[in-house]
């Protein structure tokens, strides 16, 4: 018998690598952080003990979610400017409550409000867009959740950086302060084209290509967008991005609502990553993703939730059946997205678009243990014929009842173990007082 620090028996396990593969009965075996075995039940309890033995026997092991875009921190500004189109919301709304209340305490109550929502849904890595990311980096650290720190660039001067020139020198000393931590990276995120001149862009491009790091940035979001880019520039605002050498794999567009054929062939051409965010795009009424059109031209399509001020959550159950469903009526195809590329849209294509796929996103040998457990012993999820199915069209985040981040537990049937969740209302509480209009 081989000692292993975790020892979980799972009713169904769907590893999301190879593509569309659910097992039944299955283990895993966690060592140092890491996946040390998959295999039958049966052949685990004979060749491994462990202190740590965790039965799920009416359960589905999947990896840890992934959310690739976020602005956590603006949890504390959820449901406070409800029903509005984008810019609308952004500017009267969200920009000058981000001008009156934002600060370092701001950023770190927020995030430890959607850290604790996100872990409690299942939810390992997040990739964030937001002032103050060395307050984000301190909040994941103490959670013991994954995270990719979003180095903010904008053209205009907020309470974190007057200019462009200082955002990126900000930036970059967040990521030296914060790379040698191992659930931490950065990646630079220049806001969008509309909030970012040409010469930061170009500037980032020659970072990114320097310290090898993603770019994030908001691309194709509304036609409004589009065609205001059209109307000042000449072109659109994708041709501008490959103009400045920014088509590369390490780009992750988020939401790209609003494309031509030539857009679909131009991020394809260049290996582009897409961060869908269905709901945020819907309630802001935003667009339509074509992500059937994306997935057949051989693009990485990964899910994000948006900010729960524009979602009103970070729900990614929820997100994964939106976008799912979603995608069928765009494309007027049933079979357009179903559950297991969902999932992965959840899982393994979040860690492609993260540059993290050799650490986390599936379940296999010598990957870091990032796992999501959910209980499917539920009216709503009975019978179970497909356990992906069941996860994607049927289970709540509710029914998640163990995560673990690098083989650590951070929730335990359904508690979470890191952050105290009496607290964190408290202090989300105390900043609505703070940020409704007197």
């Amino acid at each position: 018998m081989q000692q292993v620090d975790t020892l979980i028996h799972a009713r169904w396990l769907v590893p999301m690598v190879p593509t569309g593969v659910e097992l039944t009965h299955h283990s895993v075996a966690i060592q140092a952080g890491r996946i040390k075995a998959v295999l039958p039940t049966e052949k685990a309890r004979r060749r491994f003990q462990s202190d740590h033995t965790v039965e799920l026997s009416q359960h589905a092991l999947i990896p840890g979610l992934i959310n690739t875009h976020t602005h956590a921190a603006m949890s504390l500004f959820r449901g406070m400017a409800d029903d509005l189109p984008l810019m609308d919301w952004l500017n009267n709304h969200i920009w000058p409550a981000e001008a009156r209340v934002v600060n370092e305490a701001f950023v770190r109550d927020g995030t430890r409000l959607a850290v604790a929502e996100m872990l409690r849904g299942g939810t390992t890595c997040f990739n964030d867009m937001y002032f103050f990311p060395d307050q984000c980096a301190k909040v994941a650290v103490e959670a013991g959740i994954r995270a990719v720190l979003g180095l903010i660039v904008i053209d205009f001067p907020t309470v974190w950086a007057e200019n462009a020139e200082e955002y990126i020198a900000k930036g970059l000393a967040v990521h030296d302060e914060t790379r040698h931590q191992p659930l931490l990276t950065a990646a630079f995120a220049p806001h969008a084209p509309y909030t970012v001149s040409d010469a930061p862009l170009a500037r980032i491009r020659m970072l990114a290509d320097e310290l090898d790091l993603p770019v994030h940035i908001h691309l194709h979001e509304t036609s409004d967008e589009v065609d205001a880019a059209v109307a000042d520039t000449g072109l659109r605002p994708i041709e501008r991005l490959h103009a400045l050498g920014l088509l590369t794999p390490r780009l992750l567009a988020v939401h790209m609502t609003t494309l031509s054929d030539a857009d679909v062939e131009m991020a394809a051409a260049h290996g582009l990553n897409v961060a869908h965010c269905p709901e945020s795009n819907l309630k802001l009424a935003s667009g339509f993703c074509p992500v059937a059109r994306l997935a057949q031209a051989g693009i990485n399509v990964a899910l994000g939730t948006d900010g729960a001020a524009s979602n009103n959550d970070l729900d990614m159950f929820s997100e994964m059946r939106t976008a799912a469903h979603l995608a069928k009526a765009v494309a007027a195809d049933a079979a357009a997205v179903p559950a297991h590329a969902a999932l992965a849209m959840a899982t393994i294509n979040g860690a492609r678009a993260l540059a993290l796929d050799a650490e986390i996103g599936s379940i296999e040998v010598g990957k870091a243990a990032d796992l999501t457990a959910v209980d499917l012993n539920a009216l709503a999820t009975q019978p179970v014929y497909s356990a992906a199915s069941a996860v994607v069209y049927a289970a709540s985040r509710e029914q998640v009842s163990h995560v673990w981040v690098n083989g650590e537990a951070l929730v335990d049937n359904g508690t979470l173990l890191t952050i105290d969740r009496s607290t964190t209302i408290a202090r989300a509480n105390e900043w609505r007082e703070k940020i409704r209009p007197q």
